[in-house]
């Protein structure tokens, strides 16, 4: 894929809000058509959805972008990528942070997944088949939890595997339309720091939505 197709997507990323230089220089460095169906790579780097399968996406690279900048993430964290999907946002979130855990509940997405992402260089990422809804306590605490996928309210058991100080970012609200909302676990419980408009596809499972 051509330099001039990311060169393209992260001046309109730029020109959609995102300003931090980390967030862009991993997006830069992912090769995105490595996470895409072969018949969609001429697509890799539009500023769109794609489909992958199984009733999943790859997520539009600018939620992407928007979601780990609201992490700010610093370069030392444990992060729990829910719903791996394609795997690329593991991928970013990989130039970003020193551990990333992803865990996805279509056993067939999670073979792929962390082939493409083995294959592109991030085999270290690691990929587990399970309710992300339930999060993946074995690994817990996380410095940060990304959700590329709407709930109708944040699962507790994503809150309870935060560190203290942690950020979960989940989309929030109906399957037609969310807010991506931020939200810190301090020493008196749970507060919301940030709420942006936005639509993903549902989160599906015990305490997201039913298939």
């Amino acid at each position: 894929m051509s330099s001039s197709a990311r060169t393209r997507l992260l001046e309109r990323l730029r020109r959609h809000g995102i300003g931090d230089e980390r967030v862009l220089a991993a997006i830069a460095r992912v090769p995105r058509e490595a996470f895409v169906p072969d018949e969609l790579r001429a697509s890799a780097y539009a500023d769109n959805a794609l489909p992958i399968g199984y009733g999943a996406t790859i997520s539009q690279p600018t939620m992407v972008a928007r979601l780990l900048q609201e992490l700010a993430l610093e370069g030392g964290e444990r992060v729990l990528d829910v719903g791996t999907g394609s795997g690329y946002q593991a991928a970013v979130l990989a130039e970003l942070a020193a551990e990333v855990v992803s865990i996805e509940r279509v056993p067939e997405l999670a073979l792929q997944a962390g082939a493409r992402l083995a294959a592109s260089g991030y085999g270290h990422v690691e990929v587990h088949v399970g309710d992300g809804t339930l999060g993946f306590p074995a690994r817990a605490p996380y410095d940060a939890i990304a959700v590329a996928a709407a709930a109708p309210e944040p699962p507790p058991a994503l809150y309870a595997q935060l560190a203290l100080g942690g950020r979960l970012a989940v989309p929030i609200g109906s399957r037609r339309g969310q807010r991506l909302e931020i939200v810190s676990r301090g020493e008196t419980g749970p507060a919301v720091v940030r709420s942006i408009p936005c639509r993903f596809v549902p989160l599906v499972g015990e305490a997201g939505f039913a298939p």
